[in-house]
């Protein structure tokens, strides 16, 4: 973006606006936040702004009045109240000067957003002079917004937000300063296979939590009613035996998925039929600790227990912690992760915190992703 003249231009811009939104009020506005220095740096050049992005899930060609864009035009307004913002439902060519700002309708109210329409991503392409991609949190999908847009745009560049996602990520997955750790938690290992299996190959240790840890735990012990997938413990055990995976040693258990159980901590070969593991045990916080404080690079996607409930929140308090006073350099993604970050007030503890869930993980899986992909055809 910075290498292209957007003075007196259309640039379309493909943000990330997909945020929380309850009864008109945002909930989060990290993403917009994220967004604003791209969208500034084009006004500054006197650019003709128009922002696209999608929000929630609608039904492709409905128009859902709880799925519009009107709150974050209101928000928008309250930041950029020196330029001129506008709001159009539609997708014809619109009239705006130098320094203004055009919001677009969610783009997923559009026919053929999904499964990128060449018809609808040249109707966006035909909006402007220049099209740049700032949605890393979309850039895996291959959709009218993300992907056709720029295969039809005279210009396809990326944005100050994309540029800056690839290279923190590529910092901290080709070069990285060693020891170089990962922290992977979550629910389940089957949606997190394969990034396991990425990270292990790097990493000289990969702390694992949450019913990923589970399943590992479950190779050898009966842990009750935890969650686990029995199908995946070929693959686990053949990961655990390849590399350094640091699993808990012992656990915090409820008898019930409630914020109100109390927990008891306990070693796998200790638990009952009749309770469950929803945190990290203490002896494992101070394992997970130690090798946290001799990182020089951390990778951190995930938590380590039902951190929402206050009996179950320890562990990943400990270790958010722990990330935070150290002296690494630390990029977490993924949504659970970042609200870990907000729940525990440590954001600006952390070298680099990504837009991306699901764009997060396929990248550092090594895939190739979509969006990325068209720009760098684009600029051949």
């Amino acid at each position: 973006m910075k290498d292209i003249d957007l003075y007196n231009k259309r640039v379309l811009i493909r943000v990330d606006f997909n945020v929380p939104i309850h009864n008109k009020i945002i909930l989060s506005d990290s993403r917009i936040q994220a967004s604003i220095p791209t969208i500034q740096y084009a006004l500054n050049k006197n650019a003709k702004v128009i922002l696209m992005s999608h929000l929630g899930r609608p039904k492709e060609g409905q128009y859902d009045a709880t799925l519009c864009m009107k709150p974050i035009v209101e928000y928008l307004k309250k930041i950029f109240y020196k330029n001129k913002i506008h709001y159009s439902d539609h997708i014809k060519p619109v009239t705006i000067q130098s320094g203004e700002l055009l919001i677009l309708e969610n783009v997923r109210f559009n026919i053929g957003e999904k499964n990128n329409d060449d018809k609808l991503s040249k109707q966006y392409a035909n909006l402007c002079d220049i099209f740049v991609m700032d949605a890393f949190g979309s850039a895996h999908r291959k959709e009218a917004s993300t992907y056709g847009v720029g295969m039809f745009s005279k210009i396809a560049c990326a944005g100050l937000l994309l540029s800056a996602e690839i290279k923190a990520l590529t910092h901290a997955l080709k070069n990285p300063k060693r020891p170089m750790i990962s922290i992977v938690g979550g629910a389940k290992i089957s949606t997190k296979f394969k990034l396991l299996n990425t990270l292990s190959k790097i990493s000289d240790t990969v702390i694992v939590g949450g019913g990923i840890a589970n399943t590992f735990l479950a190779i050898d012990y009966n842990i009750g009613r935890s969650l686990y997938e029995p199908k995946f413990i070929p693959l686990a055990k053949k990961i655990r035996d390849q590399n350094n995976i640091l699993i808990p040693i012992d656990s915090r258990v409820g008898t019930e998925f409630s914020k109100n159980s109390p927990a008891f901590v306990k070693q796998p070969s200790q638990i009952h039929n009749h309770e469950e593991i929803m945190d990290i045990g203490d002896a494992s916080i101070e394992n997970m600790s130690q090798i946290i404080k001799q990182a020089k690079t951390i990778l951190w996607n995930g938590p380590m227990g039902v951190f929402e409930f206050p009996n179950f929140s320890v562990g990943t308090r400990a270790l958010a912690k722990n990330i935070a006073c150290s002296q690494s350099f630390c990029i977490a993604g993924g949504g659970e992760t970042i609200n870990v970050i907000h729940m525990f007030n440590i954001k600006n503890k952390i070298s680099y915190i990504s837009t991306g869930g699901g764009a997060f993980l396929e990248f550092v899986e090594g895939k190739k992703l979509p969006a990325i992909q068209m720009l760098e055809y684009m600029n051949k």
